[in-house]
């Protein structure tokens, strides 16, 4: 049952309709994944780890110096715009995103696409990375609690579910949209040159 605290709050409205959409992220992938006329369905993204682990293989490939965006999908934008029009939202939840550190580090796994270029892996690796990005951004709210519990009201427990709320969503929106060889400058391997059949390589 979700917490009266929770629905009586605006923020916690908000972070309501990012778990939504974790949920909806977390379901296009179950379906993708889904076993399929009693046999386990073969994992696509298998072939997009192959496309890199060719590029990452060739004598001429180089890796491009690390650069990162903070949290990808203009998240960290938004929040720096927001902070800088907000006085009072920066007081409370400082200029850039309390969890963009975590962002960073998932970067630079992404960057590298993994220590190992065989495409299995590379695709452990990208899980791991994801899994990673979401504990960090859930154990951020230990950090957090102090503050947001004098500013809304919510308890510990309020806290933590709403940490993890955003935790899963970004999970399963990395999950989704960070598979390598897409040409998206927040691609797993984004440090390679572009391995899509149609990619055009963008700065991330």
């Amino acid at each position: 049952m979700v917490r009266k605290t929770l629905l009586r709050n605006p923020v916690a409205i908000l972070l309501a309709l990012i778990l939504l959409g974790g949920t909806f992220f977390g379901i296009v992938v179950f379906l993708k994944r889904a076993p399929v006329a009693g046999k386990i369905a073969p994992n696509p993204e298998l072939t997009l780890h192959r496309r890199l682990a060719e590029v990452r293989r060739a004598p001429a490939t180089k890796i491009t110096p690390f650069v990162t965006d903070g949290c990808s999908g203009g998240m960290s934008g938004l929040w720096v715009f927001t902070a800088e029009r907000f006085p009072a939202f920066a007081g409370v939840h400082s200029d850039v995103p309390p969890w963009e550190a975590c962002c960073i580090v998932h970067d630079r796994a992404y960057h590298r696409g993994g220590p190992d270029p065989d495409p299995a892996a590379s695709y452990s690796a990208r899980v791991a990375a994801d899994e990673k990005l979401r504990q960090c951004v859930v154990a951020k709210s230990n950090e957090r609690t102090d503050v947001l519990q004098q500013v809304y009201g919510l308890d510990a427990t309020d806290i933590r579910l709403l940490y993890e709320a955003i935790g899963a969503a970004m999970f399963h929106a990395v999950r989704l949209g960070g598979q390598p060889c897409t040409g998206l400058p927040w691609r797993w391997g984004y440090g390679y040159p572009a391995c899509g059949l149609m990619s055009v390589d963008q700065p991330h």
